[in-house]
């Protein structure tokens, strides 16, 4: 008879110990390295301009490759994640990305590294998947905000420090600089990680109940839970007669069947939304100076302060998004980006530019950690990577076209129509998340959990509910509970 572990529960009920703040710092570094390779095109290609080494053109195509390469790593992050498990994603991301660096900055030509550059952003892309919904699996509901926020404040410092460093290392050493700091970087943080458990959760989805409950032992021992103190509602048995194995692989079909398709579209809104709302602002903020009268190093001062903000909204999550609650503070920020984005093109004042440019980067920063961190919450164990890695494949190609609709909106009706426009994308995604919000949770995501996927489902008498009935989607997997409970507003996050 196989053991059931309850994973899913026990991880839920540990208070926060030594395991989860390693955790964090370690997924951070991830995520520090990640937005640091990610933003430091912007002094390496005007770099590599400079001295004969790209064109306009070139660079155009290095920027575009990129945008390409972190959508397909997103999708490939979610099935990586699904099928192989989270550490073993987790790893291969960070190692792929690190390793490219490396090699990208012996690039002997512009051409070569292009590609180069393509193939790292797939693990660039992978990387932002895997560390928001390892926070997911990991951290409990109650205090998940304050570490989505702290993921936050990581990806932020490595969009600051990546402008930082630039200033220093590009003149001394070349752009070849950046790319070895990067890869280093990368490759230590994938050092100090290389002893991470796998995930319970996915192992419980996986059948592989003997590894998940030595993975929660080790934990709970970590977070000084005793296993005498796990109570006999968090572990039973599963029912005689249960398969031994592996779980069921569940398509990524499921998304779009039933009981599934109003999260996947609530999912792709908030992630297109976040994406291009926080592109749209934070990239084309100088250009938007310089039209309002600025000479560029004014422009690119002003931009230093304001951009401060990226790290300051993060920050502020850390502190308030759990006592609010995760669903209204994503619909508390995208009002408040909504609103501060209206104000933004009738500020005149130096002072006011930069205080209300403050406060909108740093609402749009927290609506972005915020829409990523929380759309892996939408969906079971089973394909919960896969979930959150379309959305995220889905903004991101977004992202590819965006600069074209960026353009045409501010070659059409300037600075106001840009911002107005992106306002008026937070209201859409703010009211949409009032009136229809995901309810993550676990017994709303047992309704939808496909049979096998353990971890969502509970089994033994000590729990809250009985085992759920087995039904075939459109897509042919197994699902559980009706469609009428897919989609509830948000009672408890």
């Amino acid at each position: 008879m196989n053991t059931h572990v309850n994973a899913g529960q026990r991880l839920d009920s540990l208070p926060i110990g030594k395991f989860h703040r390693r955790l964090v710092l370690l997924v951070g570094l991830g995520m520090f390295f990640d937005s640091f390779d990610n933003t430091l095109s912007a002094g390496v290609l005007a770099s590599m301009l400079d001295t004969g080494f790209s064109t306009l053109e070139l660079n155009s195509l290095f920027l575009s490759i990129t945008f390409a390469g972190l959508a397909i790593g997103a999708a490939f992050a979610g099935w990586l994640g699904d099928r192989f498990g989270r550490g073993f994603a987790f790893q291969f991301s960070l190692a792929l990305f690190g390793v490219l660096a490396l090699c990208a900055a012996l690039a002997p030509s512009m051409e070569v590294l292009i590609a180069l550059r393509g193939l790292m952003s797939i693990g660039m892309g992978a990387e932002y998947v895997i560390c928001y919904g390892m926070i997911t699996e990991f951290i409990p509901p109650g205090r998940r905000g304050r570490y989505l926020g702290l993921l936050g404040i990581f990806a932020g410092l490595g969009v600051s420090m990546s402008s930082l460093i630039g200033w220093v290392v590009i003149p001394a050493w070349s752009w070849r600089g950046m790319f070895v700091l990067g890869g280093v970087g990368a490759m230590i943080a994938w050092w100090m990680r290389r002893d991470m458990p796998e995930s319970p959760q996915w192992l419980e989805s996986r059948g592989r109940y003997d590894e998940a409950e030595a993975v929660l032992q080790r934990i709970e021992r970590e977070s000084g839970v005793s296993s005498q103190d796990v109570g006999p509602a968090q572990v039973a048995h599963q029912p005689a007669g249960a398969t031994d194995g592996k779980a069921e692989w569940v398509p990524i079909t499921v998304l779009f069947s039933r009981p599934v398709i109003r999260r996947t579209l609530m999912a792709l809104i908030l992630t297109v939304t976040c994406l291009f709302g926080s592109y749209a602002v934070t990239g084309w903020m100088p250009t938007f100076f310089v039209e309002q009268g600025m000479d560029v190093s004014t422009s690119l001062g002003f931009n230093a302060a304001i951009m401060s903000g990226y790290v300051a909204g993060p920050l502020l999550c850390v502190f308030i998004v759990d006592r609010l609650g995760r669903r209204r503070s994503i619909m508390m920020f995208g009002t408040l980006s909504a609103v501060f984005a209206g104000l933004y093109p009738f500020m005149s004042e130096p002072a006011l530019v930069i205080a209300v440019g403050f406060v909108l980067v740093g609402t749009v920063a927290s609506f972005l950690t915020l829409g990523l961190g929380t759309t892996p919450e939408f969906f079971p164990t089973a394909f919960r990577f896969r979930g959150g890695g379309f959305a995220q494949t889905v903004g991101r190609i977004g992202l590819i076209f965006s600069p074209f609709a960026v353009l045409w909106l501010f070659s059409s009706y300037g600075v106001f129509g840009v911002i107005l426009a992106v306002s008026g994308m937070y209201v859409i995604v703010t009211l949409l998340n009032a009136v229809a919000g995901v309810d993550t949770s676990r017994e709303a995501l047992e309704q939808i959990a496909p049979e096998g996927d353990t971890n969502d489902v509970p089994t033994g008498p000590g729990d809250a509910h009985a085992p759920l009935r087995k039904s075939e989607s459109s897509s042919g997997a197994a699902l559980s509970g009706s469609p009428g409970t897919a989609w509830q507003p948000d009672a408890r996050d």
